[in-house]
């Protein structure tokens, strides 16, 4: 039988990894010489301010939009889906990886 989930570690550990994300998101775009606004346009998205709130790990990377957003910042698609599955969904990623 399962140990039961300590929903407050649970979630306080969610947001550490998303934080975690979005700083690697962030390292990425710069490294592509991308603005929030220029990583924005080239996905298509109205405002810049989501790729922010992504950054800051308030959000995270929508899977629709996973290979656009690894193709704009130059990341091989396959990589960049494996690393935010790390992230966002790190027991799936145990399971599949480990």
């Amino acid at each position: 039988m399962a140990a039961p989930i300590h929903h407050s570690r649970s979630t306080s550990e969610a947001k550490r990894l998303r934080k975690e994300a979005g700083e690697w998101l962030r390292s990425r775009r710069q490294k592509a010489d991308l603005s929030q606004i220029d990583l924005a346009n080239r996905l298509g998205l109205k405002y810049y301010t989501f790729i922010s709130q992504i950054e800051n790990g308030l959000g995270r990377v929508p899977s629709e939009l996973t290979e656009a957003w690894a193709r704009a910042l130059g990341v091989p698609p396959a990589d960049f889906a494996k690393k935010l599955l790390r992230y966002y969904d790190p027991e799936t990623y145990r399971l599949v990886f480990r």
